[in-house]
């Protein structure tokens, strides 16, 4: 293997956004040792994490390194940054791009952390970004990642993708620097071209993660998990070869890592929402009724809009959307998958027959799920 020239790492790096994932991108920037500047809409919550030096209402156990400001002004956040990362809900990443539009300077580069998929427009969020800031280079930083954890050292991989700028060398993309920039000795970045594929299995993984949840709170165990994982995986390639992915990128962190880390534990709130609505927990008493942001909610209609208009079957997510967006009742949208024809896992097989036992799976789902 051929070692590459050394990228040259931003050394001023904006972060917008100071929820927990931004909070815990600006720490491991501000180790990697750049300067950081954190921006949040609430001016107190700002004065209070400079006093401080930690976020309280955020992974308030973290010490904030003496190199990240925290600020409720963006132009002073984006002053001689060179480099931005964009970590705000999905809903909001369109404001802020014709915001960080208006405020930084040309071609400053633009990291997009937010996953999924824009409702109407049926956009990626990358798309969105180059819609409303033209013009630079724009990317993004995915994978299997806890804030909480990535915050207080553990181990952690992500992907960082970007192809705005795929004429220049390799070593001088933006990709390549902002890879650089983030890495310490716990966070590690791949470094990948194929924004279109990783940003599909960012926005996919939420919704698996839902039905995931939904089948283990009814009372499912490993063997269902497993199945949804793994047939979600497929519907994540099928969206990403549909929109010009490759997918083997679906297989790597910013896909497959994500997806089982997101299907796997009670910190996904996507997971969480899903296992509480199996349970029997009314859409509207989901996390005793606090208005937590659940992006697999937005995402399950988004993504199934975006297959429609491709032509492309994504059943999982189809379940999903019956469930979350049209009131379906849970064990009649499982049943109604569970219960589908047959079929050859290899594509080529080209092998479809009815389910024989079609009739007592719906009879059984729909008796023993809310």
């Amino acid at each position: 293997m051929s070692i590459s020239a050394l990228p040259v790492p931003y050394r001023r790096i904006a972060v917008i956004g100071g929820g927990a994932w931004g909070t815990a991108l600006a720490v491991v920037a501000a180790r990697a040792g750049r300067e950081v500047a954190l921006w949040m809409r609430d001016a107190a919550q700002a004065r209070e994490m400079a006093a401080t030096r930690r976020n309280m209402r955020h992974l308030r156990d973290v010490m904030l390194p003496p190199s990240l400001t925290p600020t409720a002004d963006l132009a002073a956040a984006l002053e001689r940054a060179e480099a931005v990362l964009l970590v705000t809900p999905s809903v909001t990443v369109r404001e802020m791009s014709a915001r960080l539009a208006a405020a930084a300077a040309p071609g400053l580069p633009v990291f997009v952390c937010a996953k999924g998929i824009e409702a109407q427009t049926g956009l990626l969020m990358s798309q969105v970004v180059e819609a409303e800031a033209p013009g630079r280079a724009v990317g993004t930083v995915t994978g299997p990642t806890f804030a909480a954890e990535t915050a207080a050292g553990h181990p952690t991989a992500v992907t960082v993708a970007c192809t705005s700028d795929a004429e220049m060398p390799a070593a001088e993309r933006a990709a390549a620097r902002m890879a650089l920039s983030l890495t310490t000795d716990s966070f590690r970045p791949y470094v990948s071209d194929d924004m279109v594929g990783v940003e599909v299995g960012g926005a996919v993984k939420n919704v698996i993660a839902i039905a995931c949840g939904i089948l283990a709170g009814a009372g499912f165990g490993e063997n269902t998990r497993a199945a949804l994982i793994t047939r979600g995986l497929d519907e994540m390639k099928e969206l990403a070869v549909g929109l010009g992915g490759r997918r083997e990128t679906v297989t790597g962190l910013g896909g497959l890592g994500d997806l089982m880390l997101t299907c796997s534990s009670a910190q996904s709130r996507n997971f969480s929402y899903g296992r509480q609505r199996g349970a029997g927990v009314p859409d509207d008493r989901v996390f005793d009724g606090a208005p937590v942001v659940v992006e697999g909610r937005v995402n399950a209609v988004t993504v199934t809009d975006l297959a429609r208009r491709l032509g492309l079957v994504m059943p999982i997510c189809e379940m999903v959307r019956a469930i979350v967006a049209e009131d379906r009742p849970i064990g009649e949208a499982f049943a109604a998958y569970w219960a589908r024809p047959l079929m050859a896992e290899p594509r080529a097989m080209d092998l479809t027959f009815p389910h024989p036992a079609e009739d007592a799976a719906s009879r059984r789902f729909g008796e023993m799920m809310p």
